[in-house]
Parts: structure tokens; sequence; C-alpha cells
């Protein structure tokens, strides 16, 4: 019996369907069982073609999707069931990430439900906003009514859950209807208990409205029929434990009046419909009204207010007066930024007219996070090998005073500010300076980078619109042309940044900065950094550095931290560090820090210090594993959602097959590599020692020093320090041997 069943159903809209079946058999797996409930002679004629690797079950043309869905349903072998509509996609490797989850359930979870990306038919892999509810929710299986906040307003799909088998066929009467987003609520309503996964393992496609049939009042109607069935329902529940959570019928009650307003001001509708539309909705409002409700407060109060009183005019009024209102605070907020900016431009533009002052270096890193990464060694060197040169760092506010002590600075949009980057011989950075920031004749611009690029990046990411996110190319572009230098750790990042970047720059193959200390630091340094973080002399460090998912909203640590910590042992203790795109948010890790075994060290900078401290680095694409490979401590790849992030974010190439040491897919893959000495041995070396020879090729311990005598003081490059070869390098003691 295959953990899941995936049931693709429907006809094959827009031959979507082509698509997603050689996807599907392109990534096979042996817990998955695929099941093609192909409507028409259209998908069944594209279904045909794989029928040798999955079930084909040609329906009738005009077959509907529920009981398409039924009819792959009734032939399915799996555990648990996914539904997947036929003009729908699933990222590559997402049956796999379902049924690996699913297999640790215990039988009392009915649903479980996942993220998903949205398309259109003018973008594709647009996050959707459940990625925050999922990670409220985290790994437990929860009854609805401890979760209801979180369940019942996660987009309702059937493909963005998968429901036990058992408990489908318990409910199907129920769950049978041609009204999708009814079928998603009602398995919540009527399951057990429910879990999450904070992954991407759906794509819903939404067609181009006018390719679809007009929508009809009746249509519309049924908004508020889907509703009121569905409170009947939930009211009708066995009544549950008292939760510190509102009820269910309660979350459920807001969702409907919000999807009703919602619907109502933001759908086009003849006048006639809108105001029937609105008659019915605002009865619903006030017949399903829970005992004891409390309305919002403020402009929602009185939408509600309005509804409810059947106020069509009066509402209408209500939002031409928002919306004048919006306008109106728009223009002036507008007004000012636009006097702001062009009194800044004229101070810059003024500044831009004085000399360029040759002892004046501007430094940056990480959007003005700080003196942190291949800037700050830069930095340092600077100061060591050429005094004469003042550096000033640009820092937001809220990271000023977290400067080291002394520390010459300017926070940008001031006076200041604008003086130094128009003044300045040497701009730094790890990103890039504003778009506005000219680049001067008689100015260098050195891009450090941060990283050595496994995922795609600059235009490379064209093609990757989850990971472009609306970036403007152009904008990028001319950003690029103002580099006169661009630092490399080794000829894959040359290459790279050569096709990602295209532009005139002069690229250093110097090696990283920042990894310097790799090779500098002493036993008494790593000691030091190990008694600061609290991690006792004798004891195993591991470093857990995941790196940012851009299908997903916030960070949820993708391990069962707690079971692992567990699994592993009182002498070893886990340092977890989020990805910085996650500063200032709620760390998920708060009620774990108390074991001490599992310490956060999501803010502690530099991650440096972190890397030295660490036994052995455990991380999944971040370029952190490219800088800790320099050190030649065992490296493990936690690779659990490879497929979807390499669909989504692009990736140069597959780490997986050329990895720095072992690969795990699973929790339960990765504490046997941990537990035994599989993260240490002969296999795990020999991978290592490749990975050195490939990613660590410039990185000796010199980097900063010919980065700052080659651009600042002008040495040609046979004056600077040589290369070291990679066997003649020694770098710093591992923890074991510093003690």
């Amino acid at each position: 019996m295959p953990e899941l069943s995936v049931i693709v159903h429907g006809p094959n809209t827009q031959d979507r369907l082509t698509g997603l079946l050689a996807s599907l058999a392109a990534h096979p797996h042996p817990e998955v069982e695929v099941i093609v409930a192909a409507v028409g002679a259209w998908a069944q004629e594209a279904a045909g073609a794989y029928a040798s690797e999955m079930l084909v079950l040609p329906l009738p043309d005009g077959t509907a999707d529920a009981a398409a869905r039924s009819a792959g349903a009734s032939r399915a072998c799996g555990r648990w069931l996914h539904f997947v509509h036929a003009k729908d996609g699933l990222p590559a490797g997402a049956p796999r990430t379902v049924a690996e989850r699913v297999a640790d359930l215990p039988d009392e979870v009915d649903v479980l439900l996942f993220d998903h990306v949205r398309s259109t038919w003018e973008a594709s892999g647009l996050p959707s906003e459940d990625g925050p509810r999922l990670a409220r929710a985290g790994r437990a299986a929860h009854p609805l009514d401890g979760i209801a906040r979180t369940a019942l307003r996660i987009t309702p799909l059937l493909g963005n859950r998968a429901l036990r088998t058992p408990f489908w066929q318990a409910h199907e009467h129920q769950l049978t209807t041609p009204d999708e987003p009814y079928a998603a609520y009602a398995s919540l309503l009527l399951a057990d208990h429910i879990a999450a996964l904070n992954q991407v393992a759906y794509e819903h496609r939404e067609l181009r409205p006018e390719s679809l049939p007009p929508v009809t009042p009746e249509e519309r109607y049924a908004l508020i029929d889907r509703y009121e069935t569905l409170l009947v329902l939930a009211r009708n529940r066995p009544a549950a434990r008292p939760t510190a959570g509102p009820a269910p019928d309660a979350v459920l009650y807001d969702v409907m009046v919000q999807d009703c307003l919602r619907t109502f001001a933001r759908t086009a509708m003849p006048d006639a419909v809108a105001r029937e539309f609105f008659r019915r909705a605002g009865e619903a409002a006030v017949r399903h009204r829970p005992p004891g409700h409390r309305p919002p407060s403020g402009p929602e109060a009185i939408r509600r207010a309005l509804l409810e009183e059947d106020a069509y005019t009066r509402y209408r009024a209500f939002q031409a007066a928002n919306r004048a209102r919006r306008a109106a605070k728009a223009a002036v907020r507008s007004r000012g930024r636009q006097v702001a900016a062009a009194l800044g431009d004229h101070h810059y533009r003024t500044s831009l007219s004085r000399p360029v002052n040759p002892n004046l270096a501007v430094f940056a890193a990480y959007w003005n996070r700080g003196v942190a990464c291949n800037p700050a060694a830069i930095a340092a060197k600077l100061t060591e090998l050429a005094p004469q040169i003042h550096p000033v760092w640009v820092v937001t506010p809220e990271n000023a005073p977290l400067l080291p002590p002394h520390t010459d600075h300017v926070l940008p949009g001031t006076r200041r500010c604008r003086e130094v980057l128009a003044t300045a011989k040497y701009l730094v950075n790890n990103v890039n300076f504003p778009n506005a920031v000219v680049k001067r004749p008689d100015a260098v611009h050195l891009q450090t980078h941060h990283g050595t690029p496994l995922k795609r990046m600059g235009v490379d990411q064209l093609e990757f619109p989850a990971a472009a996110k609306g970036l403007d190319f152009q904008a990028l572009l001319a950003r690029i042309d103002k580099w006169d230098y661009s630092v490399s750790a080794n000829s894959h990042s040359t290459r790279m940044w050569e096709r990602a970047y295209p532009s005139r720059f002069v690229s250093l193959d110097y090696g990283y900065p920042r990894n310097d200390v790799y090779y500098t630091a002493t036993a008494a340094d790593i000691r030091a950094v190990r008694d600061r973080l609290g991690i006792p002399p004798a004891h195993r460090a591991i470093l857990y550095a995941p790196t940012h998912r851009d299908y997903e909203a916030g960070w949820t640590p993708r391990l069962d931290l707690a079971t692992l910590a567990d699994q592993l042992g009182e002498d070893t203790v886990l340092l977890i560090r989020g990805h910085y795109f996650y500063d200032g948010r709620p760390s998920p890790l708060t009620a774990l820090r108390r074991t001490g075994r599992i310490i956060d060290v999501s803010a502690y900078d530099p991650v440096e210090d972190l890397c030295l401290a660490a036994d052995a680095l455990v991380t999944d694409y971040s370029s952190i594993m490219f800088d800790y490979a320099n050190l030649d401590r065992p490296i493990v790849v936690y690779a659990d959602d490879w497929e979807t992030y390499r669909s989504t974010r692009g990736v140069y190439f597959d780490l997986p097959a050329e990895p720095p040491g072992q690969v795990a897919r699973t929790q339960r893959e990765l504490a046997d590599i941990l537990t035994t000495e599989a993260w240490q041995d002969e296999g795990a070396t020999k991978a290592r020692a490749a990975f050195r020879r490939r990613f660590c090729e410039y990185d000796d311990g010199r980097a900063a020093e010919r980065v700052v005598r080659r651009v600042f003081l002008g040495e040609s490059e046979d004056a600077l320090p040589p290369v070291i070869p990679l066997e003649e390098r020694t770098p710093a003691p591992s923890p074991r041997e510093a003690v």
C-alpha cells in the first residue's frame, strides 16, 4: 500500500494536463501512486502517453470535477489522497514531500494542510498568504477547535491538503460536491485532527477570466449559500473541549462576512445583482451571528453595520468617501516625498560638483545592516595597510547602536550620507548601492558579493518569477554597470557572476576576505568563541544554518529540533541560525532555548565565529557551506525539498549529486548520519575534498590583503601575494584540537 495516491482529475484545460503528467512521470516515488481521472478525449489522449506509469481512468466529456474525484478515489490504494485538478500543477518532488510527511502522522490525523503557489495567465510562482499561518501551526497535530483561526483561513482548495483515505470514504457524500471551496472547508469541519506542512506542494493556476463562461447572478449568490450551509455543519459538530481560541463557527462566520464584503467591493456586478447580493449577505450576517460575537472596530465595524442594515446606498457612499480620502492622503504623502526627494537630490547633485576625496571610502553590507561580511574584512585590512584612507559605514538607524565602538557611520537619507556617497573615492558593498548613486569617473566601485552562487542570481532569475518577485532587471543592469571590480572566491563564481551580471567589471580572483579568518584563527580564538556561546569544551557542536525559501513567507525550522536534540544525545549542542531575511520576526526557537542543548544564534554576529565554534555544519542550500568547507570539517546537506527549491529558485549545479558530504532527505536520515560515524566517514571526507578543490580555490587567508593592495594601493597583479595551493594551506584548528 503506497502512502499517497495523487488523483489527477478533470479535462485537459488549455493543455495544462500535459505538463503536469510529464512532471509526475519525471519524478516518481515508490510511496506515491498516480491515478488520472481523464475527462474527455483530449485529456485521455494526453494521459495515454503515460499509461504504463500511472493508472488512467477514461471518463466521458462533461463529467463533473466531483464525480471525477470520486472515480479516481475509488481506485486508489494509498493511505492518503491528494486531489490535483488537471489545470493545476505540482512542484517537482511535491508528492514525495507530502508522502514522507503523512508517513509520520498518527491515524488520528485526517487532514494535512500545506502551502501552495499561485499562477495566473500573466505570472507564475506567486507565493500564497498561507505560509505564516502554516508556520504558526507547527508540526503537531491539532483538533480543529485548537487551530480554527489558522486552519479556516487557509485558502479553500482541495489541492492544498491531503485527506486520509478512510476519512474520505467515511465522508465522501459530504465532500463530493461541485463547490470545491465548500469541500475544502467541510474537510476541516469533519476532521478529527489536522496537521500542517509549511512547504509548497501545490501550484494553483487561475485561468484568465475572459477564457471562462460569464458568471451568472445565481453563481454569485451561491457564495452566501455555501457559507450558510457550512455554518450549520460547524454548529452541528460534536462538542469539543473548551480552548483558548475562538470556536470554529465564530471563525467561519468572520470568514463569511469578510469574503462577502470583499466580493461585493472588488467584483464588477450589474447594479441589480450587486443590490441583491448585498441584501442576501446582510441577512446571512444577521441570521448566523454567533451569540456574544464582538464585531471588529474601526472602518470594518462600519462596513458590517451597513451590511446588516441593508444600507446599500450608504455603503456605496462610504466606499466612495474612503476612496477619496485615501487618494487625498496618498497625494499629500506623495507630494511630501517629492519635496523631500527633490531637496535631497539637489544636495546630492551639488555635492557631486565637489572633488573626489582620495582618502574617503564608503562601506555597506547586507542593505546597511552594519559592519559585516567581506566589506568588514576589507575595512579591517584597510586600516592596517592604508590608515590614511578613512572608512565610513552606511547603517540603518536600528542597526547603528550595534556597531563596534568608534565606528564612523552615516544614516541613509541624511545630509552627510549624501555627501560621502557623492565624494568618496571608494564605494564598497556586498549588495548594491541605491539606484540614485552616481558612478563618478574617478571613483571606484567594489562589489564583494556575499556568497558562492548555488541558486540563480541576477538576470538568470528572469525564468524564476517566484525568486525575482518583480525585480526591475533594467535597474539591476544599471547598478551592475557601475561596478569596477567584482570579488570572487573560485572559478565557478567568476563564471557565474559574468553570466548573471553581464558587464565590463574586472573580476578579482583573490578569495573572499571574510574567509581569511578560517586560516588565521587560533585555538585560543576558538575556545573563546565557544565559551561566549556556552558550549562545554568536550561537547560536539553542530551548526544548523538553512537558507531562505522564496516561496515561503517566514522561517520555520524544517526539522523537529527538540526531537533531533534528544536523538543526538546530551553531549551534542545544536546551534540554530535562521536566515537574516527574517530578522525582527518572532523566533520559533524561543521555547527550545531552555533545554541547554539548543542555542538560537540567529542574531549572533559574525557568522564566522559560529563556523569556528562548530564541529560540523548542517545546511540545505545556503552559501555558508562553501565558506565552512575552508575549515575542512564535516558538512551534511539536508535537502528535504530539493526538487521544489530547484524548480522555483533555479540552481547552477545539482547539489545532491555533487555535495560537500553526506546528504539527507528526511529527518530520520539526518539523525542516522549524525548518530553514527557517517557524518565524518571516508565517503564524506572524499566528497568534501572534491568540494573544497572546486569551491575553496582562492581562499587562503590573504584575500583581504590582495584586495586592499590591488584596489586601494594600486599595486599590480604581479606584486600581490600569490594564492597558496590548497594542499599547502592549514585551516584553523578544529574545536577538538583547540581543547
